[in-house]
């Protein structure tokens, strides 16, 4: 699928004009995107388990080439083949579903003849929403830390509709890099996220 995007993005970042944006200019953008997530620590590795974003954001541009881009994503985390231990201490396997808020600060900086490729990268913190067992349906909230801290980076494309409407197609990465859990005996465990992004930018003036 990763292939699938980058070769449609490039094919339409050749064909694509557009006007670069200028010192000043604010863009507001929403998207929807399809999620891959697991966990990672030096123990064990997680099989990974799909979901889906939604996010806004707002970019503004300090000249044609450089922007700061401030995001808020409803992100669908977790990951698959876990286990989970009722109280007379019996483990069954199962999946974990985690919801955050995930709020990412990045620099982006655009490239290409016309500006219209990005490639954006910075901090983000992500606040807990709920987190459940999918086995039994448990609510096990309770367990994880409320935040969620690490780094973002992205790559994407921006093809436009008209002259203040682009349709973007966006790669991202998330790496975390504090500890999920409330309570954790052993090595460390940060989440990790893939997306598949596709939105639109509209232009304010």
């Amino acid at each position: 699928m990763r292939k699938i995007f980058l070769s449609a993005a490039l094919a339409l970042g050749f064909t694509a004009v557009v006007v670069a944006q200028k010192k000043g200019d604010v863009e507001f953008g929403f998207n929807v995107g399809y999620n891959n997530s697991t966990i990672s620590n030096s123990d064990v590795s997680a099989d990974s388990a799909i979901g889906f974003n939604v996010g806004g954001s707002v970019d503004y541009y300090f000249s044609d080439r450089w922007s700061i881009k401030g995001k808020l994503i409803y992100d669908q985390k977790g990951w698959d083949n876990g286990f989970i231990e009722d109280s007379a201490g019996f483990s069954y396997v199962t999946d974990f579903n985690i919801n955050y808020v995930t709020v990412p600060v990045m620099a982006n900086w655009h490239f290409g003849s016309k500006r219209n490729w990005f490639l954006e990268f910075g901090p983000y913190m992500g606040f807990l929403l709920n987190a459940e067992d999918v086995r039994f349906g448990t609510d096990v909230t309770d367990g994880f830390s409320s935040t969620d801290f690490g780094l973002a980076l992205g790559i994407g494309v921006k093809i436009p509709v008209s002259d203040k409407l682009k349709l973007f197609f966006e790669y991202e990465g998330q790496g975390g890099v504090s500890d999920i859990f409330k309570v954790n005996e052993f090595s460390r465990v940060t989440n990790s996220r893939s997306s598949l992004n596709i939105g639109l930018n509209f232009l304010l003036k």
